[in-house]
């Protein structure tokens, strides 16, 4: 076959049986076919070429009618102010796992800027203490119960928050996460189904449930919450690493599926963080202060700076990144 027309036909730009049935084109020609660009008015062509661009032409557009584009930008009257870029007054956001450890520190840091936020959590009591805490430091914060392993509590929330936010959301936070610390060997069938549905089903099915919101917002940005046990091995959180690997990719997946709708999709991978889960002796804190060169365990409110700096108009060209919040720690090769 010739170079020529196997280009056209490889690039779909016509079928194998019309492009064996053109004389060689003009080199522009060519170049075109691959591009879907046309030569300059008052260019020189045949007879052929010019039917041949016309028929390429045609395929392109209806190419282009077909399929919407990834991406859209905002007009130019639409650009955020240099105020609006850094705030996040008049958004809505759902934050899971909101009362304790990292997901409390999202909260209060996205609640401060300004946004108003549903948080849940399993624990009515903990629950209940948390939202008057929130209240008496003038943040607007809502909340309810849920289990995020189960699929019946979180359709329940999604309901909650379409109620709450009169069914607009530009914010989804899923942080709700589990371990079970065991050698593989030990890990056992129920131990994996609590892992996998707390970490990664949940992160998936909200997801789902979430995007009519975030579509109708016309400004929406998911963040799943990893770790770096997704990049490193950690002793004992073999299904904990491997579900938070699968978190990264589908943090990938959306990310590419969904800024047609105007979602935005990235992750935050902690690396060792003063929570109730990171429940350690002495020596084994030190142990991990030493393999961290910034020589300390991080704090909640340290990821939730990036949490809401993700989710702020001034980051709105992020888009499929999984970013370590670790202390370096994932680059040292000094152990």
């Amino acid at each position: 076959m010739k170079q020529w027309a196997e280009s056209l036909w490889r690039n779909k730009r016509l079928s194998l049986a019309e492009a064996l049935e053109f004389p060689e084109p003009t080199k522009a020609a060519v170049v075109d076919t691959r591009t879907c660009r046309f030569p300059l008015p008052g260019a020189q062509l045949s007879v052929v070429d010019t039917f041949l661009q016309e028929a390429i032409k045609l395929r392109c557009s209806e190419t282009l009618q077909t399929k919407k584009p990834r991406f859209t930008y905002p007009a130019e009257e639409q650009k955020p102010s240099a105020m609006e870029k850094w705030s996040l007054l008049g958004s809505t956001a759902l934050v899971t796992g909101g009362t304790k450890g990292i997901g409390r520190g999202i909260v209060e840091e996205m609640g401060g800027l300004g946004a108003a936020i549903h948080t849940c959590s399993r624990n009515q009591s903990d629950l209940d203490a948390s939202l008057q805490q929130w209240r008496s430091a003038g943040l607007k914060v809502t909340g309810s119960t849920c289990d995020v392993s189960s699929p019946a509590d979180r359709e329940k929330l999604m309901e909650e928050v379409k109620s709450t936010f009169d069914g607009k959301l530009n914010i989804l936070v899923c942080n709700a996460g589990t371990g079970v610390v065991k050698p593989a060997v030990e890990q056992m069938a129920e131990d994996y189904k609590l892992v996998m549905s707390t970490n990664l089903d949940s992160s998936f099915h909200l997801s789902q449930l979430a995007h009519p919101l975030l579509k109708a917002s016309g400004n929406g940005s998911i963040v799943l919450i990893s770790s770096i046990g997704a990049s490193i091995a950690v002793d004992g959180l073999s299904v904990y690493c491997a579900s938070k690997g699968a978190v990264n990719q589908l943090t990938r997946s959306l990310a590419c599926e969904w800024p047609r709708d105007n979602i935005r999709t990235n992750c935050v991978a902690p690396g060792s963080i003063k929570t109730p889960l990171l429940a350690m002796d002495d020596e084994s804190l030190a142990m991990r202060r030493r393999r961290i060169p910034a020589g300390r365990i991080g704090e909640p409110e340290e990821v939730a700076a990036l949490v809401a700096f993700l989710c702020m108009p001034g980051a709105r060209y992020i888009n499929g990144q999984v970013i370590c919040a670790d202390g370096g720690r994932t680059i040292n090769g000094n152990i």
